[in-house]
């Protein structure tokens, strides 16, 4: 999840353990300790942005993290306020493990996967939230606020933060619902459409839990739909897209390949186009919102210098290809209103 939603999680939830005992104290503590995981993020000053890519979400979002990093914490904080005398060791360790290890669980629930399992490779990608959604952060930081100007040992501070965790949470209870019922229909149409495929991927779009995408593998390629809880008629799909995959078996054994596999979930495609080894990543799912839209949004053009090692040129967006690196965004002369436009019209409904 962004920053922000983390922060108010971990201040939350550490306003719950000790909030009573340090006042806004926890507030602060927990909002600092919401946001140490992404702390990752500085490997990016030591290793190249792929493998940075890779290492994100890595051993500071495992279930292992919080068992070293909380009781580190926990001695750290204890001696630093030692006038709290009613503030046990065990209290701050308490604090500090709850905001730290939310922190893994709630990014586990967004598209981009996370190791809870490290050192295994497998990430955890539920897939029921996006990684901004004003549902469920802008409450939630309502009742924050309003704790954090309450008095420490207030009915009302237990009860504002109370509600904000209740909430927050009953909505993601809703949205793992409500992407039952997105794959239950995608799944359905699949059926009555007579396709077979191997997998369905269903996964929430920008900001909301209105509209859903399906990502369905086939044995040789992937088609596209998506699905709003308003639709009165049955998903439609998009043409088949190849695999390709035999395109990238020369390079398979490559460290930066096999990085790039990780990295999309095993789920990607080649192209081929204009003598370019195109490798698409699907992780961000499809650009368009109807029959014709394409998967074409995140890509590495892979090349070989004059040594034969593997490089990597990547790019955001097939028409403009801009670099990540120099430009975090999809391209530069994107119809931002008209985009927003087709997208409110799909989660209306057809």
């Amino acid at each position: 999840m962004d920053s922000l939603t983390q922060i108010v999680l971990g201040a939350s939830v550490a306003e719950a353990t000790l909030g009573k005992k340090i006042g806004n104290k926890a507030i602060v503590l927990g909002a600092i300790a919401g946001t140490i995981p992404d702390l990752d993020i500085i490997t990016r000053f030591f290793v190249d942005d792929l493998t940075a890519s890779v290492m994100h979400r890595g051993f500071s979002h495992s279930l292992i993290f919080p068992f070293i990093a909380a009781p580190i914490l926990a001695w750290i904080l204890k001696n630093i306020y030692s006038k709290y005398q009613n503030v046990s060791f065990y209290d701050w360790l308490k604090m500090f493990f709850l905001a730290i290890i939310t922190h893994p669980l709630l990014d586990a629930q967004t598209t981009w996967g996370t190791q809870l399992f490290w050192p295994f490779e497998w990430r955890i990608a539920i897939e029921n939230i996006f990684i901004i959604d004003p549902v469920y952060t802008l409450p939630f930081l309502t009742f924050l606020i309003l704790t954090a100007f309450q008095d420490r040992l207030s009915r009302k501070r237990k009860l504002y933060n109370s509600l904000g965790l209740i909430i927050s949470t009953a909505y993601l209870l809703v949205t793992l619902s409500f992407k039952g019922v997105a794959h239950y229909k995608i799944q359905k149409a699949l059926e009555e459409n007579n396709i077979e495929y191997k997998d369905i991927n269903t996964r929430a779009t920008y900001f909301n839990s209105i509209l859903w995408s399906g990502q369905i593998e086939l044995e040789d390629s992937y088609i596209f739909t998506y699905y709003s809880l308003f639709d009165k008629s049955s998903p439609s799909f998009t043409k088949k897209f190849p695999k390709n995959h035999d395109m990238l078996k020369p390079f398979i054994d490559e460290k930066k390949i096999q990085q790039l596999i990780i990295l999309s979930n095993g789920h990607y495609i080649m192209t081929k186009e204009n003598n370019e080894l195109i490798f698409w990543n699907l992780k961000l799912g499809q650009k368009g919102f109807d029959e014709n839209a394409s998967p074409y949004i995140w890509s590495y053009i892979i090349e070989k210098n004059e040594i034969g090692k593997i490089m990597l040129d990547e790019k955001n967006e097939k028409m403009d290809a801009l670099k990540v690196k120099e430009v975090r965004s999809f391209r530069n002369n994107r119809k931002y209103s008209e985009e927003f436009n087709m997208f409110i019209e799909r989660l209306k409904g057809i």
